[in-house]
């Protein structure tokens, strides 16, 4: 299939499959540190299954373990989940992934970019693995969808499953919170990461030149993979930073939009309410402006929290002030230590 295959399947094989993995939410806005956020709640999400380690974190199976359970994202693929395949060539070399529905969406449409082979989620994204994304996005936009695409890397990102998958959500026209922050930052220099300096905690974002459906794959890896890893450095930088950051690879959420790159570090994969000691899980999306809460009362205590400080205390400080000045009319107003 082609990606405008998997688009234009989409909201029909949702329907079909909604009574199975949609699960109904309510949307609250609520304001701080200059977003918008979009807070919801969907209290038929207290019986997902959650794989937790003893000291409470998400567990994210090497490749040997995840043979030992049911990989999810492994055929025989479940029907009504199953969108379609799709494959890049890249010389000699085939890149081959499959479309799934997201088994608990809590908004239509949700869908999933998996690898065919198992590749780790613990792994940064491939050449091949941004253009198939990019390539679905700009499908989406091309049949008047608006999707933003993200993936959540490592054990301390937010990730449920071992298996490499980008997520796709559709958003509204105007885009997820976050962008409405980022198209606002005006930029001194072009083709540089640069972050939004409002936030309370290490972000770095990257400004894309206009992408086109009529772009070929070489001309779309090209345009992204170097913006791709200059924001993977800075991540790695900005861990490194951090003298007591939790031993193996780097974790770090990435949210792709037709317009910017995002990648957060991340230290930890929730954030435990003081008053409460609820734990609030975080992934990409709480990094968008769009979080989750499973209960009226987790809702009224991230709120009376912060989400500003729920999101700062799961990711890192910003240690990129001479890196990043000088990229964006904000940067000097607010890059300093909390």
């Amino acid at each position: 299939m082609q990606p405008s295959d998997i688009i234009a399947a989409l909201p029909e094989k949702f329907k079909n499959a909604s009574e199975q993995i949609f699960f109904p939410s309510i949307v609250h806005q609520h304001q701080d540190i200059g977003l918008e956020f979009e807070l919801r709640l969907c209290t038929a999400l207290q019986q997902k299954p959650v794989d937790r380690d003893a000291a409470g974190h998400l567990s994210l199976s090497s490749e040997s373990n995840a043979a030992a359970k049911k990989n999810p994202f492994a055929p025989p693929y479940a029907p009504h989940l199953y969108i379609g395949e799709l494959s890049l060539q890249d010389g000699d070399d085939v890149s081959e992934y499959v479309a799934l529905l997201n088994k608990y969406s809590v908004a239509p449409h949700h869908f999933l970019l998996v690898t065919k082979e198992f590749r780790p989620q613990t792994s940064p994204l491939l050449p091949q693995d941004l253009v198939q994304t990019y390539l679905l996005l700009l499908a989406a936009r091309q049949a008047n969808m608006h999707f933003i695409a993200f993936y959540n890397c490592g054990s301390n990102s937010g990730a449920s499953q071992p298996h490499k998958h980008v997520q796709f959500i559709q958003v509204g026209s105007d885009g997820a919170p976050i962008e409405k922050v980022a198209r606002k930052t005006v930029l001194e220099v072009s083709g540089k990461p640069f972050t939004i300096s409002s936030l309370p905690y290490a972000n770095h974002v990257f400004r894309l030149p206009p992408l086109s459906s009529n772009l070929s794959a070489d001309e779309l890896t090209q345009a992204l993979f170097s913006p791709f890893l200059s924001l993977l450095d800075l991540v790695i930088s900005t861990v490194r930073h951090d003298f007591d950051y939790p031993p193996g690879s780097p974790s770090f959420n990435a949210i792709f939009t037709l317009e910017h790159m995002h990648l957060i570090p991340r230290r930890h994969e929730a954030y435990k309410i003081e008053e409460t000691q609820q734990l609030v899980s975080v992934n990409s999306l709480g990094f968008a402006g769009m979080l989750l809460a499973k209960s009226e009362s987790e809702l009224e205590a991230m709120k009376k929290e912060g989400i500003g400080r729920i999101l700062r205390g799961v990711g890192l400080k910003s240690v990129h002030e001479l890196q990043v000045a000088g990229t964006s009319l904000e940067a000097p107003e607010s890059l300093h230590d909390e």
